[in-house]
């Protein structure tokens, strides 16, 4: 499922891969081996850092030796094309050069750890509604200057090793087997020397993904290539040539990693970084990513020893969602919610929690106050293997299985523990996937028969299913019950599309009336000297395989806010999403901070933020533009249309078309408030640079991030009003003048002439921008770009 096997014959070892890009799974979907959970890449973005990008990248790498991973299966570097897009949280940016700075980091950092990285999903995989079948269709222009930039920026900067093919066609062909994106342009414009994997289960024919370019065909062992491949060759309709050079390209990448005998690794194990706090970094990565996007009569940083009681509110506070669904999954050892992070920062007393609204009102993975083992037996009941469990969740793909556990001996697997509730109550159980399934809870039997799923063009869905109610039992808050869930898997067999074992045992807590929880919240809150609201979105609403129907917050957590900024005007409202959100409320509150998916260290890095601790401030900024509402989006459509998507707005999306359509979003692209003020002072620029001179004119220490646009005088050639061309991070204390050049993109003086098949650039004046966002530009400068 996720390795090459070896073949000691000619001293190559087994290449071994796992997903990330915010963790390093391993080869096990469980928690028997546990991964730092670093921010969202949304999270890592917002830093606009490319030098901590680089450090989490070293992280990652040293995890990823430690769990015996040769390839990242990372990063994803897709735009943020729609706000609707499931799997936003996964990607960088709505921005291209953005996304390639921060992903040229990323792989440096993975790289320089000898762990090779998979640049991700080449290309246009922008959306997940019919992400198997879709046929994307985008003009060269856009595809060049926006689909395509990420991914040459990192080719030519970071040099990965490795590239991911979509799953998805563009322009009539599957990336698999796109001759010219993968051979003429990616090898051959770009001289990319790696290897071309596959999305699992993307590659569908031989002839077409060889000679298309795709060098490795996941997962195995039963793929396109193979006997097929062989068979291919033997009837003259692949050359044996093309074979040998996707064997050459596997070759290389073994030995990059250290996995082929004879050839040195290009990085020598003494040189691996070791000892990299990865609970420290996670921490400071979140710090940094939290956006301030409004802070009346700075609410923030709220004063310890100026509170007495500090309200908490929300299921997401005591309960937070510290990272994305899908193939983004990782198990941390240990989550810090925003309660206890808040609570430990605080003095005993101080923090009076409230649940207030609960956006989990739909049956989710049974996590919080259950304990779970499961347990392996075979045909004759005997146990083969208990390995342990942080979820009601098994995952196991391919033969990695627990020790002891092969394909063939396996009959059946058992998700058993105790659960202790944290309310009486009914409580709602369900299952999630397929096969033979028995539900008991309790001493009671909820459910035993068989679950089919079909009809699906995702493997995924057919692999997993959907979560089906399947009884209701009344419990008593702290009283431990006994739980089970066993499956006899139906997809074991070799025609099952990912042979393993996966399904889930899910639960519903009891259902209060909202208005009541509603109320008691307003009530602490009006008790209170500071009320900080957690709301956000579910597995439901941000995951993999599915785009976003709304923008909405899920439940009644839009009632919650304005009740309790009804109760109570110094009220702080923390936004844990991974992508854009509707804050209708959002002029009704004192202070609105975006927290993303901030990892598992979410708890201490938003207690150190809130609080001001040792001089922490907010230090993101928007790598996307956030609407007022989904009816604002210049562009928003992810659902195909007979097959094809068509990408009618050509180099318009984000802040490109938000300014194109003269619309007001709610946060602009780059937009963060920090806890200082800032004065830009002066900006000279030339066709190549420009320098910045700013001072802190506020109280307290800070950082800033100068944002450099390019904005053409005359537009001949139908382009943005601006474009981001540079960027950089200073520190300062107060009063303090701090000066910093800042490299121009060259690219934001070219366009893909379509005629010429190339890059053309335009002459012409330009203006030089520094600014704090798209929409607060503090200084210009001339330029003149000639022929």
């Amino acid at each position: 499922m996720w390795s090459l096997p070896a073949l000691p014959a000619i001293g190559l070892r087994s290449l071994v891969m796992s997903d990330g890009p915010i963790g390093v799974r391993g080869v096990r979907w469980s928690a028997d081996d546990p991964s730092i959970a670093l921010p969202s890449p949304t999270a890592l973005a917002a830093t606009w850092d490319a030098g901590l990008a680089r450090r989490a990248g070293r992280l990652l790498a040293q995890e990823a030796r430690r769990k015996g991973v040769h390839v990242l299966l990372a990063p994803t570097v897709n735009l943020h094309r729609s706000p609707l897009g499931g799997r936003h949280f996964e990607a960088y940016s709505e921005d291209p050069y953005l996304t390639g700075e921060i992903g040229t980091g990323y792989v440096r950092g993975v790289q320089e750890g000898g762990v090779g990285t998979t640049v991700k999903h080449f290309v246009a995989n922008d959306a997940e509604t019919d992400r198997f079948t879709v046929d994307n269709i985008v003009a060269p222009r856009p595809l060049r200057e926006l689909y395509l930039a990420p991914f040459e920026r990192i080719v030519r900067n970071a040099h990965p090793w490795g590239i991911m093919a979509a799953y998805n066609q563009v322009n009539g062909s599957t990336m698999t087997e796109h001759h010219y994106l993968q051979n003429a342009v990616l090898r051959g414009e770009w001289g990319f020397d790696g290897f071309v994997v596959s999305d699992w289960l993307a590659a569908r024919s031989t002839v077409g993904a060889v000679t298309g370019g795709l060098d490795v065909a996941m997962p195995g062992p039963r793929t396109v290539y193979g006997d097929g491949l062989a068979a291919a060759v033997r009837a003259g309709e692949v050359d044996e040539s093309v074979v040998d050079g996707a064997v050459r390209n596997v070759l290389l990448l073994a030995a990059r990693v250290g996995i082929l005998d004879g050839a040195p690794p290009v990085v020598d194990p003494a040189d691996h970084p070791t000892g990299i706090d990865g609970e420290a970094l996670a921490r400071e990565i979140a710090r940094r990513s939290f956006v301030l996007v409004r802070n009346e009569g700075a609410a923030l940083p709220i004063r310890p020893g100026a509170v007495r009681k500090v309200a908490l509110i929300g299921a997401l506070a005591r309960d937070a969602r510290v990272l994305g669904g899908g193939s983004a999954q990782v198990f941390p050892d240990h989550v810090v919610s925003p309660l206890d992070g808040l609570t430990a920062a605080l003095p005993d007393g101080v923090i009076d929690y409230r649940v207030g609204a609960d956006p989990n009102d739909r049956l989710a993975t049974a996590e919080q106050g259950f304990e779970f083992r499961a347990v392996c037996y075979d045909r004759s009941g005997t146990v083969l293997a208990t390995a342990p469990l942080n979820s009601g969740s098994v995952q196991w793909a391919g033969t990695d299985m627990p020790d002891g556990v092969t394909l063939d001996a396996l009959h059946s697997v058992e998700v058993t523990g105790t659960f202790v509730p944290r309310e009486s109550g009914e409580h709602t159980f369900g299952t999630r996937g397929t096969g033979a399934l028995r539900l008991r809870i309790a001493g009671e039997v909820l459910f035993d028969g068989v679950r089919r799923v079909t009809g699906s063009d995702d493997p995924g869905e057919a692999f997993w299913g959907n979560p089906v109610e399947r009884g209701r039992v009344t419990l008593t808050e702290g009283v431990p019950v006994e739980v089970s869930l066993r499956q006899v898997p139906d997809t074991l067999g070799a025609d099952s599309p990912i042979p393993g074992v996966s399904f889930t045992l899910v639960h519903l807590g009891p259902r209060r009336d909202p208005a009541e929880l509603i109320t008691e919240a307003a009530d602490a809150a009006r008790a209170a000297d500071t009320a900080v609201v957690v709301v956000g979105t579910t597995e439901h609403v941000e995951s993999e395989g599915f785009d976003r129907t709304d923008l909405a917050l899920p439940g009644h957590q839009d009632e919650l806010v304005r009740a309790v900024a009804a109760a109570n005007p110094n009220t702080v409202v923390v936004v844990n999403s991974g992508s854009p959100v509707e804050l209708p409320w959002r002029d009704e509150v004192a202070a609105v901070l975006l927290s993303w998916f901030p990892g598992q260290e979410a708890g201490h890095a938003l207690a150190d933020v809130l609080l001001g601790v040792d001089g922490a401030e907010p230090g993101g900024r928007l790598p996307t533009t956030w609407p007022a509402a989904l009816a604002d989006a210049p562009v928003s459509n992810t659902a195909p249309s007979d097959g094809e998507l068509h990408y009618e707005e050509g180099v318009f999306i984000g802040y490109r078309a938000w300014e194109r359509a003269g619309t007001a979003p709610a946060y602009p692209f780059g937009h963060g408030l920090g806890y200082t003020t800032w004065a830009y002072e002066s900006l000279h620029a030339t066709a190549e640079s420009a320098t910045v001179r700013l001072r802190n004119t506020g109280p307290r220490p800070g950082a800033e991030t100068v944002q450099l646009y390019l904005a053409p005088e005359a537009d001949t050639a139908q382009r943005p009003v601006r474009q981001l061309a540079g960027f950089a991070r200073v520190e300062a204390a107060p009063g303090e003048t701090v000066e910093v050049t800042v490299p121009l993109d060259r690219r934001a003086y070219e366009i893909w002439d379509e005629d010429a098949n190339g890059w053309q650039l335009v002459p012409g004046p330009y203006q030089v921008q520094a600014a704090r966002s798209v929409a607060d530009i503090r200084l210009t400068a001339p330029v003149e770009i000639k022929d």
